[in-house]
């Protein structure tokens, strides 16, 4: 009886991506890379020049801002590259979303994307994967929970889910609440199919019958297993995906565990410097505990009004820039934020300035980002740092795109989806150690572990 050739992961591409934000774009090329995946993350569609900086990759994805625009704005600048990343002809494209849904009919429309991203890349069914264990992002029988520092806790009552600014959640139910973004019929295939002798794959076979849109539950690395194992045996009717990085978890779960991809030692820090910059726009209570570690573990703070970012920005910019100069100049790391926590009487200023005005709050958060990206972009080219951060989701994207830059590579991790990158640029920034970092995301001493050098502790 012939011998039957061990399964191998196919040469080339495995992955592609487009992220609806900056920092969940990162999260899956990190995700990849620290598994022996070397993959990339570019600021928009590649030039041949620039692929060519990056031979011999497993993984490529395009970061967007794409959450925190509207259905007009995807339907204006998603095509392209969605198209372009179908042309590589990996097994996958995946279009990236928060771990925490973050989306609604008017924003952050993920049912347009599924749309937009079907014309690219025909599927016959869409798999929606929001969950990822490993984040302690969690999905039973449909529901998703998310972790946070008091415990676990359902989405839509979430102490920082149910009252976001932009998009706050008031259904857990993943596939209800994509129901009010998309018109595709959709279905679960949940734990119990999952733990089925067959893994799930009757399940699965049965709501493709009815269903474009395909949610999955999971809740530890078996059920993460069993999913990843029903994405790569099914990726010929399953091309499109939908979700956080917990898609290439699943993935990577399956491959381990079947010998496809070894397991690698865990990535190490990339050592300490003296000083960085970081500049941070988030609400969240997760980083106002952050900026509270920072301020009593040698960062200094910087305030920069964001009511006065609305009209002028340049005055504030130039005496934010100034003082963080001045605290570089002192020994300190300068942490350069617009707010510390959503109790933050500057909160409430912004929020009144912006009623005041004729300014969506799509313009009001892209332009904040946009200055703190230039106060970092300045202080930068004044100083002799290396090593920066920038916290925020939103403010990830619309700063990042202020440095002149064209990619990132992973070199450190910290928690899952918010390592150090390599920066690769055409100016001054190219070879900056950048961290980008969802508002939710990272320990009390985030700041401080990427000044360390990051690495797996």
């Amino acid at each position: 009886m012939p011998r039957t050739a061990p399964e191998t992961l196919p040469k080339g591409l495995l992955m592609t991506w487009y992220g609806d934000d900056f920092t969940g774009s990162a999260a899956v090329m990190e995700a990849l890379t620290f598994v022996g995946l070397p993959s990339v993350l570019f600021f928009d569609t590649p030039t041949r020049a620039q692929i060519a900086r990056f031979p011999d990759m497993r993984g490529l994805g395009i970061a967007s801002t794409a959450r925190s625009h509207s259905p007009a704005w995807m339907a204006a600048h998603m095509p392209a590259p969605l198209a372009y990343l179908a042309t590589l002809n990996a097994p996958f494209l995946h279009y990236k979303i928060c771990s925490t849904l973050d989306s609604a009919p008017e924003v952050g429309n993920i049912g347009t994307a599924i749309d937009l991203a079907l014309v690219a890349c025909p599927s016959q069914g869409v798999p929606v994967l929001t969950a990822a264990p490993r984040m302690r992002r969690y999905q039973a029988f449909g529901h998703l929970f998310a972790g946070t520092p008091q415990g676990v806790f359902r989405l839509d009552r979430h102490p920082v889910m149910a009252q976001h600014p932009v998009t706050p959640m008031a259904e857990s139910d993943v596939l209800r609440h994509l129901a009010a973004q998309s018109s595709l019929p959709s279905a679960l295939i949940d734990i119990e199919a999952l733990a089925s002798p067959d893994g799930g794959q009757s399940a699965l076979n049965s709501a493709l019958q009815t269903a474009k849109l395909l949610g999955f539950d999971t809740l530890n690395a078996e059920n993460d297993a069993a999913v990843g194992q029903l994405l790569w045996h099914n990726r010929d009717k399953l091309r499109l995906l939908v979700g956080s990085q917990g898609v290439e978890y699943a993935l990577i779960e399956h491959w381990q565990r079947n010998g496809l991809i070894p397991v690698v030692p865990a990535a190490v820090s990339v050592g300490a410097v003296p000083q960085i910059i970081a500049v941070s726009g988030s609400v969240s209570p997760i980083t106002a505990a952050q900026i509270a570690w920072s301020a009593e573990h040698g960062f200094g703070l910087v305030r920069l009004d964001a009511s006065t970012l609305l009209h002028s920005p340049a005055a504030a910019e130039a005496d934010a820039t100034a003082k963080a100069l001045n605290l570089i100049a002192q020994g300190q790391s300068p942490l350069i934020l617009t707010a510390a926590g959503p109790d933050d009487p500057a909160v409430a200023g912004f929020r009144a300035a912006l009623a005041h005005s004729d300014i969506s709050a799509e313009t009001a958060n892209q332009r904040i980002g946009e200055s703190l990206g230039r106060v970092l972009d300045a202080s930068l080219r004044a100083s002799r740092i290396r090593r920066a951060v920038i916290s925020g989701g939103d403010t990830s994207g619309h700063g990042a795109r202020q440095l002149d830059l064209f990619a990132l590579t992973a070199l450190a991790p910290t928690i899952p989806g918010a390592a150090l990158f390599q920066a690769h640029g055409n100016g001054v920034h190219d070879g900056l150690q950048l961290a980008l970092k969802g508002g939710q995301m990272g320990s009390a001493d985030y700041f401080g572990w990427i000044r360390a050098g990051g690495g797996v502790r």
